[in-house]
């Protein structure tokens, strides 16, 4: 099986290369700018058509949550028109498609974790932009299976676990938001997940799914963890102190609660993301070691 993933520096794709030792059965071909830019529709079905692939993952997106409240062009055009193309081609060329989205389409109003049902409601420009995405992906193709996944770290690329660890540096005391509440993803056990369902990824064809780390923390809990297992390994650690959102403002609202029911997907496919607080270790471990 070839397995394509658009985009090639993304924590998604790296972690999707990295897993694929484990499933020799499948080769991992990402391709990304200039071949295949989710800016230029022109390049996306040449791009696709030329790999021959077997399964397309769409993990190329704009994920910068407070840049797109300024740039919202890019993000709509990124997120909903290159994913609209992208599940097009996969439509002509006859192929299934797995397309990443985010628990940021939630407007975190709810007390309990979101199942799939549940009703939208994007609190920013990055949100609207993914959901508008998805309902693009479902108009242009709908055999899509649509992952919402959320908080995603991982030992490459820049994510919240490499942030919390290179700040440990710089500053003495770290605030951390403590009132969001949210379920970490490790991008290694994600990739594995595609990877362990790519050959049965028909068998969910024109479903949204959750796929995410099992359990769930706050902000500055997840900053805690990281911290501590640093301190287990050797590495920089530093006092982290909780504040409310209300006391660090940015540019886009982000839910309070935003944590994803996965049930659904672990019923369909037999199987679950490990708890985050693993993932965190392991990704820790890793980035100290330099094994990146």
């Amino acid at each position: 099986m070839r397995l394509l993933v658009t985009g090639t520096n993304g924590q998604v794709a790296r972690a999707l290369a990295d897993r694929a030792g484990q499933f020799p059965e499948i080769t991992v071909v990402a391709v990304g700018r200039p071949q295949l830019d989710l800016e230029n529709a022109a390049t996306i079905f040449p791009a696709l058509a030329e790999a021959r692939p077997d399964l397309i993952v769409n993990a190329a997106a704009y994920t910068a949550v407070d840049k797109a409240e300024t740039e919202p062009q890019r993000a709509f055009a990124m997120n909903r028109d290159g994913a609209a193309a992208v599940a097009a081609a996969a439509q002509t060329l006859g192929v299934p498609l797995i397309h990443l989205s985010t628990d940021y389409v939630f407007s975190g109003s709810k007390a309990t974790a979101y199942v799939e049902s549940d009703d939208t409601g994007p609190l920013g420009v990055y949100g609207k932009s993914k959901l508008e995405g998805e309902v693009a992906v479902r108009s242009a193709n709908a055999d899509a299976m649509i992952f919402r996944t959320s908080w995603v770290y991982s030992p490459f690329g820049g994510n919240f676990v490499k942030t919390m660890l290179r700040l440990a540096v710089e500053r003495p005391v770290l605030r951390v938001v403590d009132d969001q509440v949210g379920t970490p993803t490790c991008a290694l056990d994600l990739a594995e997940a595609i990877l362990r369902i790519a050959a049965h990824a028909g068998e969910g064809a024109g479903t949204t799914f959750h796929v995410a780390g099992s359990g769930s923390v706050s902000w500055c809990g997840f900053a805690k963890h990281v911290f501590e297992t640093s301190r287990l390994a050797g590495g920089p650690t530093v006092e982290v102190v909780p504040i409310s959102t209300s006391e660090y403002p940015t540019p886009a609202r982000r839910p309070a609660n935003s944590r994803l029911d996965t049930s659904a997907f672990s019923a369909s496919f037999g199987h679950s993301l490990p708890d985050w607080r693993a993932g965190v270790e392991a990704t820790v471990r890793r980035i100290i070691a330099g094994a990146n």
